[in-house]
């Protein structure tokens, strides 16, 4: 093969002269409204399937449609595009995982422009999917297309791409593991469906948190009762539901539950050290979510910690209870308290489960109540993490120095992407998280866009990324 500064060379220049053609592209794919999560879009998502499955076959791809089974409205769940391009023996085998449903957006919510009309302002593509995740996947495509244009494709390539990764990825994971085959060769994964921290440096993720979503039930009377007949004679629900989730974390966020904090995974040198690096404004950070002051003195690396690394708590709401406006006198007969834990390295839901169970249920006992309690756990999703010094991590990290000239920046991210567990469970193979768009982007929100700079320069990094793998010795 040619040394990466002719590949690359010629590979990137390609991309610049076809730039309009790219944003064409995806102004036809985000004008298909595939909302997988309303039933009346189908139709829609079915649309989008298969204009995404003529792109791949244009390519060359052999296409497999396979279809998931039903809803339980008893409507078709939409088809999961398996492609595979490529089956030479001497190369690597990269899978990417992608999807291409989209969430509901409407003028009414807030955009300054149609949703599904891709917009351009200002350097800047605004549309639904613009950045999670059609963006993205078209960049895979225009990255192979470009290769093709300019060389050879440096490796094989399989796609996994779906069309209900907005309502929990129904069906997938039984899929994969009945075509567990498709994976045989396969010797990398990599997924553009994520973020950079901030604006201004590249990212590669490398850890993402659980998370245990929990019920607590608190029932007293029979019936709701007016206060003014009944207040002072029973004991009310709501208090003791504020009693426990007053008593789940402390004023700082430490989690309050016995023993939670036993099985969490010490901090190495190595990884403090990564922290220290780490390119992140706190004032930016701080005045984007409009707080006077945050925890941890404002400290970057404390901050970087408690928001992947450490886990945390959070109430969510609570049913039962007069929320509206204006005032009503009610003492609601039953009220359920919601909050999740997102836990960490070497903590699981299991663990978790039992002891804030425990925890709350003793907490009840101390505290005498006449009323019953409930205490359980109504989903989790598995942490995820890899080897951030891995191979595949080695070329994530070269490509971007090709294209951006600076190291990414390595960082864990806070949230839960159940996938991620499902793929490692699947194939065995290390997951790259390579992101395209920047912390900005507003995935799920209201003008939600991608720059027309990372459209670009992301084509280029994962072809870069496509031809480094194909390097590893």
């Amino acid at each position: 093969m040619l040394p990466p500064s002719s590949v690359l060379s010629s590979l990137f220049s390609y991309i610049d002269e076809h730039k309009h053609q790219y944003i064409q592209n995806l102004r036809e794919a985000v004008a298909i409204q595939s909302v997988s999560g309303n039933s009346e879009n189908r139709k829609d998502v079915n649309k989008m399937i298969e204009w995404t499955s003529n792109r791949l076959k244009s390519l060359g791809c052999k296409v497999d449609l396979k279809h998931i089974g039903f809803d339980d409205k008893g409507l078709s769940l939409p088809d999961v595009i398996m492609a595979s391009l490529g089956d030479d023996p001497n190369k690597r085998t990269v899978c990417i995982y992608g999807h291409i449903d989209v969430q509901p957006a409407s003028l009414e919510d807030g955009w300054a422009s149609p949703p599904f009309e891709l917009t351009e302002r200002d350097g800047k593509l605004y549309g639904r999917g613009a950045t999670d995740d059609k963006g993205p996947v078209l960049c895979w495509f225009h990255a192979l297309e470009a290769f093709q244009a300019t060389g050879k494709i440096p490796v094989n390539v399989k796609f996994v791409l779906e069309s209900m990764e907005e309502c929990g990825s129904k069906g997938l994971e039984e899929l994969l593991i009945a075509e567990k085959q498709f994976f045989d060769n396969v010797d990398y994964v990599c997924i553009s469906d994520n973020y950079w921290l901030g604006t201004e440096r590249p990212t590669l993720t490398y850890a993402l948190r659980g998370i245990c979503y929990f019920h607590v039930e608190v029932e007293g009377a029979a019936l709701d009762l007016h206060s003014g007949i009944y207040g002072g004679t029973v004991q009310e629900a709501m208090e003791d539901l504020i009693y426990l989730l007053g008593n789940l974390s402390d004023k700082n966020g430490k989690i309050a539950i016995t023993n939670f904090y036993d099985n969490v995974a010490p901090l190495t040198d190595d990884e403090y050290d990564l922290y220290k690096n780490i390119l992140f404004d706190v004032d930016e950070y701080r005045n984007s979510i409009g707080c006077k002051k945050l925890l941890y003195n404002e400290d970057k690396v404390q901050i970087l910690m408690h928001r992947w690394r450490h886990p945390c708590l959070s109430i969510h709401g609570i049913e039962g209870a007069f929320s509206e406006h204006g005032s009503k006198t009610v003492i609601p007969r039953k009220v359920i308290g919601k909050f999740s834990i997102r836990f960490v390295p070497n903590q699981s839901s299991k663990e978790i489960e039992k002891l804030v169970v425990s925890y709350l249920e003793q907490k009840f006992k101390e505290r005498k109540s006449l009323n019953n309690l409930k205490v359980f756990m109504t989903g989790f999703g598995d942490l995820w993490s890899e080897d951030p010094f891995h191979p595949n991590y080695v070329a994530g990290s070269r490509a971007t120095k090709h294209v951006y000239g600076v190291e990414p920046d390595l960082i864990r991210d806070g949230g839960t992407i159940p996938i991620l567990l499902i793929i490692q469970k699947v194939t065995g193979k290390n997951i790259l998280l390579l992101p395209v768009g920047q912390g900005d982007d507003g995935a799920h929100s209201q003008n939600e866009k991608v720059n027309v700079k990372n459209y670009i320069e992301g084509t280029k990094l994962l072809g870069a990324y496509l031809y480094e793998v194909s390097q590893i010795d």
